[in-house]
């Protein structure tokens, strides 16, 4: 399936941020995908998830946070995150304007780049859905710190791609979590860590994302 690959700028508040824009020929949907708090959107990981949803059809758009642009390493609060978000949405949803056929506009992050989706679509923002990729529901080692008071507003489709080794996540409280916020939300879990590497299957970065994107891909397509 052919890909066009497109290096975009995002304008947020008074600055801009860098993305990259992918669409194969006919997407059924777009999915905005936003980075963890330890990596910019180049990451191997994000570039083969991305890839891979692109081979299923779906358009892709990878964007920095202000304070990864700006080669900071501390993470943005979330007013400032959710701003970038709201602006990527908005970059998304115009781009899919443009084509009758781009279906759904959905809303995906890895760890930090998850939950500031999840806290902009409690604040408003539009999204055809949520989709984690690991959601950082605690500190690792620190169950009592729970980061989910806001996910229980959120009636729109949501899934929840965890996995099994991941210290962000105690399997127990995480499936209360997910059935208290009741059938929209779905959880899946994936053989590994808090970035789905398995301990002693030697793949890249790359293709560990691009593994993921299948679950991905098939949950949009059932949702759109």
């Amino acid at each position: 399936m052919p890909i066009t690959e497109s290096p975009v700028t995002i304008t947020v508040g008074d600055a801009a941020v860098s993305a990259i824009y992918e669409r194969p020929d006919t997407p059924f949907a777009t999915l905005v995908v936003a980075h963890g708090a330890g990596a910019g959107m180049d990451h191997p990981f994000l570039a083969g998830f991305s890839r891979a949803l692109n081979d299923a059809g779906v358009a892709t758009l990878r964007f920095n946070f202000p304070y990864r642009e700006a080669g900071r390493k501390f993470p943005d609060r979330p007013p400032a995150a959710i701003t970038a978000w709201r602006a990527a949405m908005d970059f998304a949803t115009d781009r899919a304007a443009g084509h009758a056929d781009d279906g759904p506009v959905w809303a995906a992050g890895k760890s930090y780049g998850g939950r500031m989706a999840s806290m902009a679509v409690a604040e408003g923002m539009p999204a055809a859905g949520l989709v984690y990729l690991g959601y950082p529901l605690h500190p690792p080692g620190k169950p009592d710190k729970l980061r989910d008071e806001h996910l229980y507003g959120l009636t729109l489709p949501m899934l929840f791609l965890q996995g099994t080794k991941d210290t962000f996540a105690t399997p127990e409280l995480l499936e209360g979590v997910v059935n208290r916020i009741g059938p929209n939300a779905t959880l899946e879990w994936l053989e590994g860590d808090h970035s789905f590497a398995v301990a002693g299957m030697k793949r890249s970065q790359y293709d560990v994302g691009a593994s993921v994107g299948a679950p991905v891909a098939a949950f949009l397509r059932a949702h759109s």
